[in-house]
């Protein structure tokens, strides 16, 4: 945000910020909503629809599909846990899953920290030319099939490409050395401890009534019940907890000295649609 607006009160800005979110209907959005935390004051807005088809105003309250920013969840779980000395860092896939690596290129290279980075070279299941966008796979086992075998994109470390299968695979190595989902880990040391009301590790935790649609470019019909079960794309929550998170993650009140550092270190945020979405909104206010 522009520093004048910055070091404006929320209050003074209300009505330009308003302004601004309604505008990015123009730019392709159907709906949008914006949750602020300036000092401590909190202010919510919301533009367009939570209901295309029939009409509903978005709600700043309601729950939605935050998508990859599930990934933020998963990268906090690992830094509290190679803290703990319970997952190194540069032990390998083929270390951790054996029975998946032996298909994947690579394996005995590709670290965890790798993987967290998006550093690995495991093309993207989402990218494949066979992913069902408008039936999403009910298991993870199934999306295995997608990344089999094929070549890597390039060699490990070698450069950053966003790719959902690392997360896909850094949810599996969770499971296996907790012992447990790690759904429930984040519910417990995460979600819990932030006091968050609000925010679920897959669809089918909520009522589907409180969830604001979605929508995708040349894709006609609301995509909210497209359950993506996949670790690092399916949590759904209200922008107030989102805001929560975001800011217990940064401020030091969520991790540790030792996890902070751990944190910082290791994960990259990117992802070029959030940017868009930001660079859209400084441009408009």
């Amino acid at each position: 945000m522009p520093r004048a607006l910055a070091q404006t009160p929320i209050t003074l800005q209300s009505k330009r910020i308003q302004v601004a979110l309604n505008k990015t209907q123009k730019y392709g959005f159907d709906g949008a909503i914006l949750y602020i935390n300036q000092n401590g004051n909190t202010k919510q807005y919301a533009s367009g629809w939570e209901n295309r088809e029939h009409q509903i105003p978005a709600n700043p309250n309601s729950l939605f599909k935050i998508a990859s920013i599930s990934k933020l969840y998963i990268a906090a779980t690992v830094a509290k846990l190679v803290a703990a000395d319970s997952l190194p860092l540069e032990k390998s896939l083929k270390e951790y899953l054996p029975e998946r690596a032996s298909r994947i290129a690579n394996a005995d290279q590709i670290t965890l920290k790798l993987l967290v980075q998006h550093r690995s070279g495991i093309p993207d299941f989402t990218r494949h030319a066979d992913y069902p966008w408008d039936s999403p796979f009910k298991t993870t086992d199934a999306i295995y099939s997608l990344i089999y075998d094929q070549p890597a994109a390039f060699k490990p470390n070698a450069k950053y490409r966003y790719s959902n299968t690392n997360y896909l695979l850094i949810a599996a190595v969770l499971d296996k050395v907790l012992g447990y989902s790690h759904h429930d880990y984040i519910r417990k040391e995460i979600v819990a401890k932030l006091g968050l009301q609000h925010t679920h590790n897959v669809l089918k935790e909520v009522n589907i009534d409180e969830v604001m649609s979605g929508y995708y470019v040349g894709y006609d019909k609301d995509i909210k019940c497209n359950d993506f079960v996949q670790p690092g794309g399916s949590m759904v929550a209200t922008a107030s907890d989102v805001g929560v998170f975001l800011r217990a993650l940064n401020d030091g009140s969520l991790l540790t000295v030792k996890e902070q550092e751990i944190y910082a270190s290791i994960y990259v945020f990117e992802h070029t649609v959030y940017y868009q979405v930001i660079r859209v909104l400084l441009a408009i206010i």
